[in-house]
């Protein structure tokens, strides 16, 4: 039998929880991003630096706000940690549980390896449920 792990995410925490038997969750770790829940003035402490000719007004040139730049690093953290258990061995198979948004950020921040044990994907916010409500969210999906 396949050792499944759940990860349900969003920008601010990401929760493993291990698949124990039917329907049964153990979550096995968590990981927290305090500054998801920031304002982009909260993260910044200086002004961006304003820029003479090709970048000027009317450029293509998109800039990234604090907030996401904070949400890609934690999407790296969770895929770092994701890599570091495949090489222990810890899991064989992935489902990926996270709003659209942080979702993209999650499976660009995976490894080759890692991606293909994904087995499944959730378009949900659902990391604020507490393990007995994702065990009977998850019973009732399938």
């Amino acid at each position: 039998m396949a050792n499944t792990w759940i990860i349900a995410a969003d920008s601010s925490r990401a929760r493993f929880l291990q698949v124990a038997g039917r329907e049964r969750l153990v979550e096995i770790a968590s990981l927290f991003n305090p500054e998801a829940r920031m304002d982009n003035r909260e993260l910044t402490t200086d002004a961006h630096p304003r820029f003479r000719g090709t970048a000027g007004p009317g450029s293509d040139r998109q800039e990234t706000s604090a907030q996401e730049h904070a949400t890609e690093l934690f999407a790296k953290r969770v895929g770092d940690y994701l890599e570091k258990a495949r090489t222990d061995h810890r899991y064989d198979e992935l489902v990926l549980v996270a709003p659209p948004k942080f979702l993209g950020a999650l499976r660009r921040s995976l490894d080759k390896e890692v991606a293909k044990r994904v087995v499944d994907e959730l378009p949900k916010d659902l990391s604020w449920l507490k393990e007995r409500e994702l065990e009977r969210y998850f019973a009732k999906e399938t």
